[in-house]
């Protein structure tokens, strides 16, 4: 790490307090210049690609239920250990069933990791940014909330719902062979693994 130090002052300098100039100079600058505060809640921020807000399980559309297959992933890969699932084994198929599935989303870094590996798309971090509670358990979030989140956000976001493509459901930097049917996923060009650089080349081979 190389450490760069201040220039010495001259006496000039200091008899004549250059830097405070400077700072009011800067100062002076800025109070004839355009404002860029937000007037919230009137002007609301446009959400980005990839952004990450509220938690929410993901309602197919033909059973009414979560999409949620219980594989483990998100509990795996998930850095604050906030995800909580049980489940039991159906005696007839043998198919996993979601017993309960509950986030803690105050433990919760946003990191996206849930959303990037699970397999049928079941899991999601919205657009919806403005939710706040008194009380620990309103922001502890069980099956129902998620899938009422779903639906909330479903609401907000309207017809733009039919296309509507979380980005991290095509996780970033993995080529299209090596993904899951569901989430084999059109996405812009800069999320995909071509649409990106990776140190000297991306390998896009599968």
């Amino acid at each position: 790490m190389q450490i760069q130090y201040k220039p010495k002052r001259n006496l000039l300098q200091t008899i004549f307090h250059v830097e405070i100039m400077q700072g009011m100079a800067l100062t002076l600058k800025k109070l004839f210049s355009k404002p860029i505060t937000r007037q919230y809640p009137d002007e609301r921020p446009e959400i980005e690609l990839g952004f990450r807000g509220q938690h929410a399980l993901v309602r197919d559309e033909i059973t009414g239920e979560s999409k949620c297959v219980a594989c483990m992933r998100c509990v795996t890969v998930c850095p604050s250990r906030c995800i909580y699932i049980r489940f039991h084994k159906d005696e007839d198929s043998g198919a996993r069933v979601v017993d309960s599935y509950d986030i803690e989303a105050l433990r919760c870094v946003y990191c996206g990791f849930c959303e990037e590996v699970c397999p049928v798309n079941a899991l999601a971090l919205t657009e919806i940014y403005e939710y706040a509670a008194y009380d620990r358990e309103s922001i502890f979030f069980d099956q129902e909330k998620l899938l009422g989140n779903w639906d909330r956000f479903v609401e907000m976001k309207g017809k733009a719902m039919d296309n509507y493509v979380n980005p991290f459901w095509r996780p970033r930097g993995i080529p299209e062979g090596r993904l899951t049917a569901a989430k084999r996923l059109d996405v812009p060009d800069e999320w995909t693994v071509e649409g990106q650089v990776v140190g000297s080349q991306a390998n896009v081979n599968d």
